[in-house]
């Protein structure tokens, strides 16, 4: 029993194990039990599943606030707020990704669900580096700061500039070194075809493994200014890999709730270039006040307001708009994934 009060990155290995093992019952009920017969996800579902999720991170927020105190609890709270929101940001690309390739919906969850495990392992590993360099290199928070503040300033400029997937390095060169499909064959990823030239069988990848790869590379743009965003509130590994994976674990059922409505979100970058800015804003901020760090009870309320402020507008302005359309694989206009309706390929 002593073997679990060892300490392990500042806290009790009990508590890294005892959240391993909630992280590692959530994914079997979610990705195994959930959707074993890899039925569509409808709307109700899905809100019924981002509720159970969000209340669950919140809830384990409480036990942080009880186990570590007040000012963890917060930091929790506002790291899982704010990687949240960014989630909710990659979304939308995601949309985009299987708007361009024409997945239908009874496939998304098949991406979506090899997304998520690869994403939970990338933001480990990246985590993982990321505290051992602050561990050893203070003055690099300073650094993230100005990262996070310069991004948020470029959010702000850019607009809506969306993920241009064509014009991405790695889909243009899958697309010139491996033979893919024109159209999808199910659910796999790869398959195996006889060449009618040599009559010798070789693999050729689908478009949805296409869409694998670019969502996993979505994440990996997204997890630039979502770790030093989470470093930036607090340096506590064990606060900083919780509220992450909190927030990620969700995602998928995030994703079916929200992929009809991405047209109406239409102030939610501003938002989020904005938190950018004050999350790296405020570690400067508090160096001129002569303070250690603004109050944890000022940044969650700061960033609930404004995030709050961009929904809250965005729904306001876009009330009667309809659907837009993303371009598909062949140059198409097609309806962005909706949880109403499916896309098909010829």
């Amino acid at each position: 029993m002593e073997l679990l009060f060892v300490d392990a990155m500042g806290k009790p290995l009990w508590m890294w194990l005892g959240f391993f093992a909630l992280v590692l019952v959530l994914l079997v009920l979610d990705l195994g039990v959930l959707n074993r017969k890899n039925h569509d996800i409808g709307m109700r579902q899905s809100l019924l599943l981002s509720a159970f999720y969000i209340s669950l991170g919140v809830a384990f927020g409480g036990f942080i606030w009880w186990e570590l105190g007040s000012e963890s609890g917060m930091q929790y709270l506002t790291g899982f707020v704010v990687e949240k929101s960014l989630a909710m940001d990659n979304i939308f690309v995601i949309a985009m990704i299987f708007g361009y390739f024409a997945i239908p919906k009874q496939y998304q969850h098949r991406v979506l669900v090899y997304g998520i495990l690869g994403v939970v392992i990338l933001r480990g590993i990246m985590i993982a580096a990321g505290a051992a360099i602050v561990e050893q290199y203070e003055w690099v928070l300073y650094l993230f700061a100005a990262f996070l503040i310069i991004t948020g300033i470029r959010m702000l400029m850019a607009g809506d500039d969306e993920f241009d997937v064509s014009a991405n390095p790695v889909f243009k060169f899958m697309r010139k070194r491996f033979r893919v499909t024109e159209e999808l064959h199910g659910q796999k990823f790869m398959i195996r075809r006889t060449d009618p030239h040599t009559g010798k069988s070789k693999t050729w990848i689908t478009p949805l493994l296409l869409a694998l790869v670019m969502v996993e590379l979505a994440d990996v743009i997204f997890a630039v200014d979502s770790i030093p965003a989470i470093f930036a509130i607090t340096t506590d590994p064990y606060i900083v890999f919780t509220s992450n994976i909190f927030a990620i674990l969700g995602l998928r059922a995030l994703y079916f709730a929200l992929a009809s409505l991405i047209h109406r979100f239409v102030y939610l970058k501003y938002a989020l270039s904005l938190v950018l800015v004050f999350i790296g804003g405020k570690i400067f901020v508090a160096d001129a006040l002569g303070l250690a760090k603004i109050p944890p009870m000022w940044s969650l309320s700061i960033t609930l307001g404004i995030l709050a402020a961009g929904i809250f507008s965005s729904l306001w302005k876009t009330r009667n708009d309809e659907p837009h359309t993303e371009p598909t694989m062949d140059g198409k206009a097609a309806a962005a994934p909706s949880v109403a309706e499916t896309t098909t390929k010829a």
